[in-house]
């Protein structure tokens, strides 16, 4: 009678365990890029939001928040109450602030996000020389 090994080697098994633990390391760190990209894109989603609600405001009050550069928050407010806005964007990391300068007639939003080279950036006017960030949005 012969006697056959069912199974695998040992050699074999530690192969199959690191072709496995590259592929995996080679996912993380594409998983990674791809969630600053999505946190990015929530951050301009979050100023085209305010965006609209500024205009609305403007609507119907023919004037914008006037307000020299400070972080979004209390000083735009007057979204939050007059129901432009149902809250006051945040993002999603909590370290980054939103930045806000108005006057009556024009104003400036803008973000700072972590990758540049995929998101459209625009901005002009006086205004934006006091918002810090490189996305910049006016009207």
């Amino acid at each position: 009678m012969f006697k056959t090994n069912k199974g695998f080697t040992l050699i074999e098994l530690l192969v199959v365990i690191a072709i496995i633990g590259l592929l995996s390391s080679v996912v993380l760190a594409s998983l990674n890029s791809a969630r600053s990209k999505a946190r990015d894109a929530r951050r301009v989603a979050d100023i085209q939001q305010l965006r609209t609600a500024l205009e609305l405001y403007y609507d119907s009050n023919r004037t914008y928040p006037v307000v020299s550069a400070a972080a979004v928050g209390s000083n735009l407010d007057a979204l939050k109450t007059g129901a432009f806005i149902p809250a006051i964007p945040t993002d999603p990391t909590g370290t980054v602030s939103y930045w806000y300068a108005g006057s009556a007639t024009t104003y400036c939003l803008g973000v700072t996000l972590e990758n540049t080279g995929n998101l459209p950036a625009s901005g002009n006017g006086s205004l934006c020389t006091g918002v810090t960030g490189n996305y910049k949005v006016s009207p």
